[in-house]
């Protein structure tokens, strides 16, 4: 089951010749997933070919280098005679700004769009192999965070111990693999306990928007696949970091070394370091036995299972 994520916007508020403002999109099988829409996001899609397949747009918090591409990519929707209905996630209480952007912007597109307000904790997308949760982050306005967390997979199927106990290849092995015990022609039940291992770990992929290290994202970030964290300042502009709610790249790296976090990418890079940004990984690498990431607008990354 593949878990693709294309980094769309890794810059700060400021746009960069090499950095965008923020997006993410994340693809797990045939399903498209969109966190944040800052300018010229829409450009980006068509750039590094993503696809625009998209029915759930999740919003980390209202400000403009996070949103202001929705309005754009809505029309184009739009003009491509689209009739699917769209979900756009915010943070509780930002429906109506959400509304006002959209409707300040001319933007009343043919097809459904829903916007759903969450609080920390909710699911805001609930599917059958994984959930889409909000938590909490400390910004300059009402946030959250997302995360990515699949259900536990089924364990291993012993075939070979399922035949040495007279199992009959055929709907017997997934009757034992989904759970049920079987009674073979002689009598014998055979129980999902003596083929089938234990449950194994599904993925975990974290996204804050603009934060300041949270005890939320650290749980939430707990043993997670990778963590994609805003990291905009670098160690010499520490100070400017809690005057504006943002986090440093050692910040950053020491939140993801308390959870256990597999990887950790750096991103909201702020414009001050065009042409030095690779000072901000250094720095986190510093702090962080995992992998560090520092991603450039286009990159691509596939998230492994934890067993594989």
């Amino acid at each position: 089951m593949s878990l693709h994520v294309t980094f769309l916007g890794t810059g700060g508020a400021v746009p960069s010749v090499r950095r965008n403002t923020s997006a993410l999109l994340v693809r797990r099988e045939g399903e498209r997933l969109l966190f944040d829409c800052g300018e010229g996001t829409q450009r980006q899609m068509m750039r590094f070919g993503t696809g625009f397949d998209i029915s759930h747009l999740f919003v980390t918090h209202m400000h403009g280098d996070h949103t202001l591409g929705i309005p754009g990519l809505l029309q184009t929707w739009d003009f491509n005679d689209r009739e699917d209905g769209l979900a756009i996630h915010v943070p509780n209480g930002e429906r109506r700004t959400m509304r006002n952007l959209l409707d300040g912007t001319g933007t009343n597109p043919g097809f459904p769009v829903r916007i759903n307000e969450v609080d920390p904790g909710d699911a805001a997308l609930a599917r059958d192999e994984y959930e889409v949760r909000a938590f909490a982050t400390e910004h300059r306005t009402r946030s959250v965070g997302y995360a990515i967390v699949e259900d536990d997979r089924k364990g291993r199927f012993d075939r070979e111990r399922a035949e040495e106990l007279g199992v009959p290849v055929g709907p017997k092995f997934s009757a034992l693999h989904d759970g049920e015990s079987v009674e073979l022609d002689d009598g014998t039940v055979v129980t999902p306990e003596q083929v089938v291992g234990e449950p194994r770990p599904g993925r975990t992929v974290v996204y804050t928007g603009d934060t300041r290290p949270t005890d939320a994202t650290e749980r939430i970030a707990a043993d997670a696949d990778l963590l994609v964290h805003d990291a905009t300042f670098a160690d010499a502009d520490a100070d400017r970091a809690p005057q504006t709610g943002h986090s440093t790249a050692t910040e950053a790296a020491e939140l993801a070394g308390h959870a256990g976090a597999k990887r950790l990418a750096l991103v909201h890079i702020s414009s001050r370091y065009a042409g030095r940004s690779e000072l901000l990984a250094e720095e986190a690498r510093a702090g962080f036995d995992g992998e560090v990431l520092l991603p450039d607008d286009g990159d691509e990354l596939e998230v492994p299972y934890p067993d594989s």
